[in-house]
């Protein structure tokens, strides 16, 4: 049996899986099989997936129909998992030799630990450097390594963001996955960040300050207004699930409603959001912020001045 197993869930991400199955394949640390996920996939994914089958770590799942989900697919490789511990590769991202090497060894050196992450740097399609993906986290704590507590880590910060900008940078526990019901399906975009949370409720997280995976951005990864809304709701919800199931404490609250104000604010004030979906996101504000319309000043300011500045460059390209 091997100790891990990686899944790559795959899309149409043809361009890069390649690079992302012989970044897996290279690893230092050897003692892992390999699943590759294809969710019927229109590129030429399948085709190049189907160039490693000859290798013996490595199982093929191709899906008869699209699942529609990225958490269906997390799901189901988590499911065909033999190891003892998981790490889920998306398929557009790609990871230092040494990544399972070193996350492996923290899982090793404490049971309690639920799952354990690295810092992530941000690339282009070209593989272009572009800094941490991290920028919206607090510093210094997220540079240097530690081991916390996983309710207090959803206390402080949790309940304030996902602390995990990148999938690809964990690896858990097979067992913890499974103890907490694994991805939430009914999530269309949040569902990793309430499975890190739920995960964390059950032991301990570690976290390693060096960045050994690279997290991609490009065309296909940019949200587009329906999916920003979409956010905003699923964001509110994910806040409010932790406060059931911890008492944030008072610092966490605050950061968490500024936080949270910068995207229920844009969603309320925009014109192309129905009616129906600003009074669902409207109830979770009531459901977790004690003053709203205090929280609300700042990112109304900021929207009327993006409008406006939208509205004057509108106006001078037709004039």
């Amino acid at each position: 049996m091997p100790k891990v197993s990686v899944v790559v869930p795959n899309y149409n991400h043809a361009r890069f899986i390649r690079q992302r199955i012989e970044s897996v394949l290279g690893q230092t640390y050897r003692d892992f099989e390999v699943i590759l996920l294809d969710d019927c996939s229109t590129d030429e994914s399948r085709s190049i997936i189907s160039e490693y089958a000859a290798d013996s770590r490595v199982r093929i799942e191709f899906n008869e129909k699209n699942s529609g989900s990225t958490f269906k697919q997390w799901n189901k490789g988590v499911r065909l998992a033999k190891g003892e511990y998981v790490w889920i590769a998306e398929s557009d991202d790609y990871a230092d030799k040494n990544l399972l090497e070193r996350l492996v060894a923290a899982l090793d050196a404490e049971p309690s630990i639920a799952f354990a992450y690295c810092r992530s740097w941000r690339v282009s399609e070209e593989n272009h450097l572009d800094g941490f993906a991290d920028s919206y986290l607090e510093r210094p704590r997220w540079t240097v390594d530690y081991c916390v507590d996983g309710r207090e880590e959803c206390r402080n910060f949790f309940v304030v963001y996902n602390t995990i900008p990148n999938a690809s940078a964990a690896v858990f526990r097979k067992a913890a996955y499974e103890l907490v019901g694994g991805a939430d399906e009914s999530l269309l975009l949040c569902g990793d960040w309430k499975l890190w949370a739920a995960m964390a409720l059950t032991g301990k997280v570690a976290y390693l300050g060096e960045p050994l995976n690279y997290f991609r951005f490009h065309d296909q990864s940019v949200r587009d207004t329906s999916g920003l809304t979409i956010h905003a709701l699923e964001s509110l919800q994910l806040s409010r699930w932790i406060m059931t199931q911890i008492t944030p404490s008072e610092t966490a609250r605050e950061k968490m409603c500024v936080r949270q104000a910068k995207l229920w604010v844009p969603a309320l004030m925009s014109t192309h959001v129905p009616f129906g979906m600003k009074w669902q996101i409207l109830r979770e504000v009531r459901a977790i912020d004690r003053r709203p319309l205090l929280h609300a000043i700042r990112p109304a300011l900021v929207t009327l001045r993006l409008k406006f500045a939208r509205h004057l460059a509108f106006i001078r390209a037709v004039g």
